[in-house]
């Protein structure tokens, strides 16, 4: 076998190993961070950077020369808006009620008016407002909004903060547990997460609950909601340090952080986000934990089920996964 010369084929490879292993490790480092920093900007760019209406569910009842030319302006593009026609008002107003629809334009009353609610689908009914407005100030129906937004949260972005604010707890806990202690077992990793997410969750739902106002949840829904998005994404971070170790923060980062906000519907609702964030907004935990803490604030008696089977199944998976891999990897999180 020939001899391997600096102009064969092997003589970049070995000139790559002579770089220091030091500065190799800083570069994959610096390359990956600046890769998923990189990422959350086209994300957020993406979905949360120019919002329009994708199929959102308005209501028409009765037609009159008044509400004529505002229901031609929804039916010009199907894709943007998806009309539902009611024979009644209150049969409108009930399908509000439990967030089948946004809006609705009641041609009945007189004169008629668009009802919206604003706590349902903050952004939403702000796509509907401007296009209900001639002008700034000036309205072709006039404006009712069933649900509106309270003052100590005026924008709808309570709810956003929180589940960031309970998903990085979360998952930087296990992270700095796992560099500060490392002989914790298994079972008693498991422990520190159960007190994590039952202490975490009361402390963030009391801030953002009776200290601040800014959400009037009934406060064991909202503890529980927050405690186990901080338990999702504490189990799930966990099961990746078993598996990947150090590099736990790339999948981690993806799910949460990357996906999970940009389609939480916090900052922006499902029905203005393009796909695959709208997909992401039914399929991830945190925006089943928007949408369940969302319900459970403004819409108490109309609360789905949905969130709240997408959140234990994460749950119910990540726990099972972290408990496998670590029995058949045998080694802890801590490791």
């Amino acid at each position: 076998m020939a001899a391997v010369t600096e102009e064969s084929p092997g003589a970049p490879l070995r000139g790559f190993r002579r770089i220091p292993l030091e500065i190799r490790e800083v570069a994959t480092v610096l390359a990956i961070a600046i890769v998923l920093a990189s990422s959350f900007a086209a994300a957020y760019t993406v979905a949360l950077g120019r919002p329009s209406p994708r199929n959102l569910p308005v209501g028409v009842i009765g037609l009159t020369a008044d509400t004529a030319p505002f229901e031609k302006a929804l039916r010009t593009n199907p894709n943007e808006f998806d009309v539902h026609e009611y024979a009644t008002r209150e049969a409108a107003v009930a399908a509000i009620n439990q967030q089948r629809i946004t809006a609705a334009i009641d041609a009945t009353s007189k004169p008629p008016q668009l009802l919206l609610s604003s706590a349902s689908d903050p952004s939403g009914t702000r796509a509907l407002i401007q296009l209900d407005q001639t002008q700034p100030g000036q309205f072709i129906l006039p404006i009712v909004d069933l649900h509106p937004l309270p003052p100590s949260d005026p924008a709808g972005l309570a709810t956003f903060y929180l589940v960031i604010a309970a998903t990085i707890l979360g998952f930087i806990t296990m992270f700095q547990l796992r560099a500060n202690v490392k002989t914790l077992t298994l079972r008693r990793w498991l422990l520190s997460m159960a007190v994590l997410a039952v202490v975490g969750g009361a402390a963030l739902a009391v801030v953002t609950g009776p200290v601040l106002g800014a959400l009037s949840t009934p406060f064991p829904q909202l503890w529980l909601l927050i405690s186990v998005q901080i338990a999702v994404a504490a189990s799930f971070n966990s099961t990746m340090l078993v598996l990947i170790h150090r590099w736990a923060i790339i999948p981690t980062w993806l799910v949460f952080i990357l996906l999970g906000n940009t389609s939480s519907g916090g900052a922006v609702s499902a029905s203005l986000l393009p796909q695959p964030f709208a997909f992401f907004n039914h399929a991830l935990p945190s925006g089943a934990t928007v949408s369940a803490i969302h319900a459970a604030t403004y819409f108490p008696h109309n609360q789905r089920p949905l969130p709240f089977i997408v959140l234990g199944l994460w749950l119910v998976v990540s726990l099972a996964a972290l408990i496998v891999a670590s029995k058949m990897l045998r080694r802890s999180p801590a490791e």
